[in-house]
């Protein structure tokens, strides 16, 4: 058993590592370190928590760990790249239903320990977390009911909320937006009976209010995300992993423990300014998105005139031989087909023919922040010649090929055409300024978020149909 102050020193030394992860993870050159950075300093916390003062049961506790030690890495080796988000989503879920049954926990816990004190206990005969409650005053005794009141609600919106997140992530369920009749009536009712019933606990009613408040805020995070289009997706994802950090910093809270406070508190921070940031890059508002896409456009969004035309292999590797300068567009398509590695390749002729060869990034490419940084990193591609919108976009007037793999909304030109496009004010990357533009798709469709993009309609607009790695590769052999 380790002594106390070993445990304190050791939750510091983890505080600065999950922060030199954070900051490391801003920059791609730095990312790998930033990583390990955090895998140390989470061995850190588990093994100094776990040999902390206070703790026992160890015959429960290693096998358990073990598990899902396993568990995780089996998951890690065989989810793809192309899954991550969804992934992400998942583990978001994990940690708000641990939230909930820590906090429902907490609270039996807390009336085990006030009816055994009226039987004459002492705090001396508790386990160690009960020993904590038995030594609590009466206002410290109603903050902790704050607190389990708080994991609650947060724990299980973020639960339900990253189970339909994972869904609509994965395909499994529309990503389209469905409410239920009544829209934000009916969150706003749910949550002002999560009030209601937050007032009675704290009141001294029974254990059946913090059931009631579970299963009402269950439903809140199943109806939230179920009201979120698809092209608010990454931006739902990022809010998620901030509610599961508030959700962590509560459960450190109620269980006294000062580097999970730190950690849910840093995991919660940097989520909602991520999301912040990412709202900023989609010109939404951030309070629409999280209450479900409140405030949206109205009207018939405008028709699109023209065909698509489409262009074989041999066409687009003509105009790639004949350019001089060319921007490369990924999307979550390029991520799908796994064609990262074959466009790396594509790069690399082009460049070593003389060419000028740059990616366009959009700040919410894919459907996680930074997915398309990560899977051009993983093909090898030049970190200096992949560029963000800002960096870039004044330069597609200038530029004579871009060929754009798998994206939709980002290289929209509805979001400054069409009042009453649902992404109107969106930035974009403003590819159809180019001399032509080639847009590899698997077919007519209007992707994930639903929207018809006026771009493949437009005159200097070829249609390069079919999976995204076979036609890059059909293009390497034809390139000089």
């Amino acid at each position: 058993m380790l002594a106390q102050g070993f445990v304190s020193a050791a939750a510091i030394a983890a505080s600065v590592l999950f922060v030199l992860s954070l900051g490391g993870l801003s920059n791609q050159e730095k990312a790998k370190r930033a990583v390990w950075y955090g895998i140390v300093g989470m061995a850190v916390a588990v093994l100094f928590t776990a040999f902390g003062p206070g703790i026992g049961n160890y015959w429960l506790m290693i096998p358990m760990v073990a598990i899902g030690s396993v568990v995780g890495w089996h998951v890690a080796k065989r989810v793809a790249m192309t899954e991550m988000p969804q992934l992400v989503a998942a583990l978001h879920s994990f940690v708000g239903l641990a939230a909930v049954f820590v906090a429902w926990n907490a609270d039996l816990e807390r009336r085990r320990v006030l009816a055994a004190q009226a039987m004459g206990a002492t705090a001396e005969q508790f386990s160690a977390f009960a020993a904590l409650v038995a030594t609590k005053a009466p206002d410290e005794l109603t903050f902790l009911q704050l607190e389990v009141v708080f994991a609650i609600f947060i724990g299980a919106v973020t639960f339900t909320g990253s189970v339909i997140a994972f869904g609509k992530l994965a395909g499994k369920v529309d990503g389209k937006p469905h409410k239920l009749p009544g829209g934000h009536l009916l969150n706003a009712g749910a949550a002002a009976l999560c009030l209601l019933l937050a007032v009675l606990y704290l009141n001294g009613a029974g254990f059946w209010t913090l059931l009631l408040l579970a299963a009402l805020s269950f439903f809140i995070g199943w109806h939230l995300i179920m009201g979120i289009g698809g092209a608010d997706m990454p931006v739902v994802v990022s809010m998620l992993n901030s509610y599961s950090g508030w959700a962590a910093a509560a459960i450190g809270f109620t269980l006294s423990n000062d580097l999970l406070i730190v950690t849910g508190a840093l995991v919660g921070s940097s989520g909602a300014i991520l999301s912040y940031i990412m709202c900023k890059a989609m010109n939404r508002n951030f309070v629409s998105v999280i209450l479900g896409g409140f405030g949206g456009t109205q009207g018939p969004a405008a028709e699109i005139e023209g065909e698509q035309v489409a262009i074989d292999a041999a066409g687009v590797a003509s105009a790639l031989n004949n350019a001089d300068s060319v921007v490369i567009v990924p999307g979550y398509g390029m991520a799908v087909a796994q064609a990262q590695n074959a466009v790396s390749e594509l790069t690399r002729k082009l460049r070593a023919a003389g060419k000028q060869v740059r990616f366009a990034i959009h700040p919410v490419a894919g459907r996680l922040p930074g997915h398309m940084n990560v899977l051009l990193a993983e093909a090898k591609v030049p970190y200096d010649i992949v560029l963000e919108m800002d960096e870039i976009n004044d330069d597609f007037p200038k530029t004579d090929v871009t060929i754009v793999i798998g994206s939709n909304d980002i290289v929209n030109p509805a979001a400054q055409e069409d009042p009453n496009s649902p992404i109107t004010g969106m930035p974009v990357l403003e590819v159809w300024k180019s001399s032509v533009v080639f847009v590899c798709k698997r077919g007519q469709g209007t992707g994930y978020s639903g929207i018809e993009n006026p771009l493949f309609y437009k005159e200097n607009t070829r249609m390069f149909y079919g999976d995204a790695r076979e036609s890059i590769d059909s293009l390497l052999s034809l390139i000089d």
